[in-house]
């Protein structure tokens, strides 16, 4: 069993920066890649950032490329998610997940196992 530690989030103006933290603990030999998910008011939850824990590999949603940046941890599976130039549209609840080797390509969240408590960034005009 995986267990996932969010810190971070909170209120900001736009064009302003947080940053996202998150901490696997647990059984994490199997955690083959790690991503933040969001789920803005009224729609679904989709995936903004993964990271690949083996070969480093990052990919962005087009919403949040050139702003947001992922970055793994060491020696612990982590994922850290730093995000710039933040707009009112990225508000949402920002939730980390993790997933051994096979569903990581997956971007709705259906297939992901383990999941962070969730935290809710608000950016205002």
């Amino acid at each position: 069993q995986v267990q996932l530690t969010e810190s971070g989030g909170g209120s900001v103006q736009a064009g302003g920066s947080l940053r996202l933290s998150c901490v696997a603990s647990g059984d994490t030999s199997d955690v083959w890649c790690m991503a933040w998910f969001r789920q803005r008011p009224g729609e679904a939850r989709a995936r903004v950032a993964i990271v690949y824990i083996d070969d480093n590999d990052t990919y962005y949603d087009d919403s949040v490329k050139g702003r947001f940046t992922i970055s793994q941890g060491r020696p612990e599976k982590s994922a850290y998610l730093q995000m710039n130039m933040l707009k009112p549209e990225d508000t949402a609840i920002y939730t980390c997940a993790a997933n051994p080797f096979g569903n990581c390509d997956d971007v709705t969240g259906r297939l992901w196992h383990n999941w962070g408590q969730g935290t809710q960034i608000t950016v205002s005009s």
